[in-house]
């Protein structure tokens, strides 16, 4: 019975967050409502991960499995709730099936009139309406369609799986054809990093992927395609290690996704001082985004880069002073050198991880180049650190989360509080990793990863001098 306390408790706790989550997307929760709630699943998050150490060893992927499957469903609840990237990607599959070239055409172009329907253009009664996740196009009427007078910015790998959802998904479907999809990938990565943390020991760390509030958020309900960029970066550094041409393969999937994963390389040749055990993970991962660049360059009258120049421009990376892009290094730094300090800087940390990383481990040299990346530029939407998420579990430094924190800070309490919400959840994450990495140096070699089980106290040896302790009470009277 008491080994099951354990048990129980971490099942009431993922029923709990299961439950809140569902609530949070079924209310379709905004303002501080939503800022609440999400605190609160992340809190039960932390407790379920906490109490797992106490689990015993034979049930803890039962439970893993069983909580990542409740708490993924939650995101097919509910349409998209706090984004409407989903929308872009429904369109770019439809005009890719259509024969057409998604680098060629913005939403709002005429010459596809024909591909519009009333889930993405609504009819001028809904657009009369004036929904917040409604954007006017020139003709009175309007999409669901975010920045609908500009070209995709997507790479080719995602605009080849946004064309393969389309092609498999029944008529009417709408949204959860994206969604489906992306729970299936974030269960995948489920998978995968039970499979990778179970070989090293222990798979409880992937709880902190399986369990994380982000995944149903951001990557199921509101079906970003980073999840697939996530799931192609975990295998690539599971098997860089050993098959480096596989592993550059992989990772060139991962960047033709989401330019994202391009701060993977330096963890992806952690300890590879040779030059050929270099090209052999580079050639391999240029050459497969090559191959997918072609096609589309062939195909397309425009530029394949879409929209990324004007992207960059509207968050501020080329200008530090324009939004709440270098947060933390503008309160030190004069705005116009906060571009140079982040280039220096991340040579730096990249290098370092490239010379000094531990290659049977690539991972733990990603999260570090990835997490400061964050730092140095932070961003402004939560769901870029879905990729920190899976590194974290893949190396069990859980104080990094509070980066991902901070991210959906940034993206929901900024338009209510302004940047200095966002300015100082990035403040308390840089604390917590640097505290976090400070902990870890302690003499005493004490582990801090609340993934990790506790080990049981060895009972102290007894002296040979020393009297064996009898069974039998003796009672002493005055």
């Amino acid at each position: 019975m008491i080994r099951n306390r354990p048990v129980a408790a971490v099942a009431l706790l993922l029923s709990a967050l299961t439950v809140l989550l569902a609530v949070l997307l079924l209310g379709n929760a905004r303002g501080v409502g939503l800022l609440a709630g999400y605190a609160g699943a992340w809190a039960l998050f932390a407790a379920a991960v906490v109490v797992l150490r106490r689990v015993p060893g034979r049930s803890v992927v039962p439970l893993l499995l069983a909580g990542a499957i409740a708490v993924t469903a939650t995101g097919l609840t509910a349409a998209p709730s706090t984004s409407t990237d989903s929308y872009r990607y429904a369109w770019d599959g439809r005009v890719q099936a259509s024969g057409a070239s998604p680098y060629d055409h913005a939403p709002d172009d005429p010459a596809l009139v024909e591909l519009r329907d009333e889930w993405l253009f609504p009819d001028a009664a809904a657009c009369a309406r004036s929904e917040a996740d409604l954007a006017p196009l020139d003709d009175g009427l309007c999409t669901r369609i975010n920045r609908p007078t500009v070209h995709t910015i997507y790479p080719p790998a995602a605009e080849v799986w946004f064309l393969l959802v389309h092609a498999v998904s029944p008529d009417g479907v709408r949204h959860k054809a994206l969604q489906t999809a992306a729970a299936l990938l974030a269960l995948a990565v489920t998978g995968l990093l039970v499979v990778i943390t179970r070989r090293r020991g222990d798979p409880r760390r992937a709880a902190l992927w399986a369990w994380c509030p982000a995944v149903p958020v951001e990557a199921v309900n509101n079906a970003h395609v980073d999840i697939l960029a996530v799931l192609l970066s975990v295998a690539a550094l599971a098997v860089v290690a050993r098959h480096r041409v596989t592993g550059g393969v992989l990772l060139g999937l991962a960047v033709a996704t989401k330019m994202l994963p391009a701060l993977l390389v330096p963890g992806a040749l952690s300890g590879a001082r040779r030059p050929r055990a270099v090209l052999t993970v580079l050639l391999p991962a240029v050459t497969t985004v090559g191959a997918l660049y072609l096609p589309y360059v062939l195909l397309s009258r425009e530029s394949v880069l879409g929209y990324l120049s004007g992207y960059a421009r509207e968050e501020g990376y080329d200008e530090a002073g324009a939004s709440g892009r270098y947060a933390l290094l503008r309160l030190v730094l004069p705005d116009a050198w906060a571009v140079p300090a982040v280039v220096l800087v991340m040579t730096a940390v990249a290098l370092t991880v490239w010379r000094r990383g531990d290659p049977e481990r690539p991972w733990s040299g990603a999260l570090v180049t990835t997490g400061t990346a964050f730092l140095l530029l932070t961003p402004g939407y939560s769901w870029y650190a879905l990729l920190l998420v899976a590194l974290v579990a893949l190396d069990g430094r859980w104080e990094w989360l509070g980066v991902t924190l901070a991210g959906a800070t940034a993206y929901l309490a900024a338009p209510l509080t302004g940047q200095g919400a966002a300015t100082t959840a990035y403040g308390i994450a840089a604390a917590a990793v640097c505290a976090g990495w400070w902990t870890r140096r302690r003499p005493d070699g004490a582990d801090p990863d609340p993934a990790r089980p506790r080990p049981r106290p060895r009972p102290r040896p007894r002296p040979r001098d020393e009297p064996a302790i009898h069974t039998t009470e003796t009672r002493h009277h005055a």
